[in-house]
């Protein structure tokens, strides 16, 4: 399918130069300091394109240069069961998975398909370069998806403790070849890996949170909520690892106001943690805007501990500008935590208010929302996005599945050399 690249350039949060996006910009080339940079697009209105399929409806709002094969949108429907269940009278939730029933179709079960298919359409038909991708999890299964329906060449690196989420319904194509740090690693191992391979000129990073396509393309979840409600919501609830998802949404919500049509931007940003690992709550409840010291041996033991692995991310674009920071100070909002015993009671009380399962992340969102009801952080009548980022994978993988086991396990601190020499031999 073909479309028209979206017009649009980059703007510098911290200082608000406007420069024009080379292709795969990543920072502002001529920034003194790190600082997020935003898209800015030329149409400011919220313009859904009803001749594209499945997430490129709102391709006005992500910076692409083409569509893929087999996306799907992020699904918004006003909650029953666990609306009754929590005394509230205008929640909604969002949710990215696999649940037909309500028109839900991304066949990894995350929301982390709405990040791969926006990258992957801002990259150029003829880039040469082999993409890099650094993962936990869920985020691994939804680009090697994509790349593999797409036939585009990946490199993913992930824990190799993580490699359970890698299932498919059937066995992918060889472009996506996957690179594992060994057992007792984190995703911040994986990260070091990519990094090291990212050396070489024949590769490039995707870019984490500095990439305008992840956020954007994640932030199509408060999209869906607008097109669902006509408003933006007083209360944003997520769970996070990096607090990409969240920022992504905030600027999103941002967009909305501007756009006139949706009212003021009163959204309070609410995102939770699976305990012990609470880098992000710990550093915000100390009133800090520098991440809290952790070191690696703690983080890796946290990381090992939480159900929700997904979450556990110790290098989170917390205190750069326009970050998680700057999204929780802007919006009024709150870090909460949940732990394992929340994630199982979720788990089993979701599906029964709602009619399907949750992955363990975004039960950690569902127990923060309980707590906020409970705090009287949220009023009953307020219009409350609960963005449920995964699910639905007992009906998924019912059907059958297939697991992707490492094409390559390495150290992460074998040299850069010997990283780059190893997955060539692969390649």
């Amino acid at each position: 399918m073909r479309a028209k690249a979206t017009k649009f350039h980059l703007e510098n949060v911290l200082t608000g130069r406007e420069f024009e996006d080379k292709g795969w910009t990543l920072s502002d080339p001529v920034g003194k300091e790190p600082s997020l940079v935003r898209a800015v697009y030329e149409n400011r209105k919220f313009t859904p394109r009803e001749d594209l399929d499945g997430i490129y409806r709102y391709a006005e709002w992500m910076p692409i240069k083409r569509v893929l094969r087999k996306s799907c949108a992020p699904v918004t429907y006003k909650s029953k069961g666990l609306a009754k269940f929590l005394g509230l009278e205008n929640l909604y939730i969002t949710f990215s998975g696999w649940y037909p029933k309500i028109g839900a179709k991304m066949k990894t079960c995350s929301f982390k398909e709405t990040e791969a298919y926006s990258i992957l359409a801002r990259m150029d038909r003829k880039e040469k370069r082999t993409l890099i991708v650094q993962s936990a999890g869920n985020t691994a299964r939804a680009f090697a998806q994509v790349c593999s329906d797409n036939k585009i060449p990946v490199v993913i690196c992930i824990p190799q403790d993580s490699q359970h989420d890698l299932w498919f319904r059937r066995k992918l194509d060889r472009c996506v070849k996957l690179i594992a740090v060994p057992h007792g690693c984190d995703y911040y191992d994986a990260i070091v890996l990519g990094e090291k391979l990212a050396q070489d000129p024949a590769f490039m990073l995707e870019g984490g949170a500095k990439n305008v396509a992840r956020r954007d393309g994640m932030g199509t979840t408060i999209l869906s909520f607008a097109e669902a409600t006509g408003r933006i919501p007083d209360a944003f609830f997520q769970a996070v690892g990096s607090g990409t998802g969240a920022i992504a949404a905030y600027e999103n919500a941002c967009r909305l106001e501007a756009s006139g049509n949706f009212g003021k931007n009163n959204m309070r940003v609410y995102v939770a943690q699976n305990a012990p690992f609470s880098l992000l709550y710990d550093s915000w409840k100390a009133g800090s805007r520098q991440l809290v010291p952790l070191d690696a041996d703690t983080g890796r033991r946290q990381a090992e501990i939480i159900i929700a692995k997904v979450l556990a991310n110790r290098n989170p674009p917390y205190s750069v500008p326009g970050g998680l920071y700057d999204t929780l100070k802007s919006s009024n909002g709150d870090v909460f935590l949940a732990d394992n015993d929340d994630i199982m009671y979720w788990m089993m009380r979701f599906r029964n208010l709602e009619g399907y399962d949750l992955l363990p992340a975004p039960c950690v969102a569902v127990a923060a929302l309980a707590k906020a009801v409970e705090e009287g952080k949220v009023g009953k009548d307020e219009f409350i996005m609960l963005n449920c980022t995964g699910g639905g994978t007992l009906a998924a993988m019912s059907k059958g599945y297939v697991l992707k086991t490492p094409d390559l396990i390495l150290e992460p601190d074998l040299p850069a050399e010997e990283v780059i020499r190893r997955v060539k031999e692969i390649l």
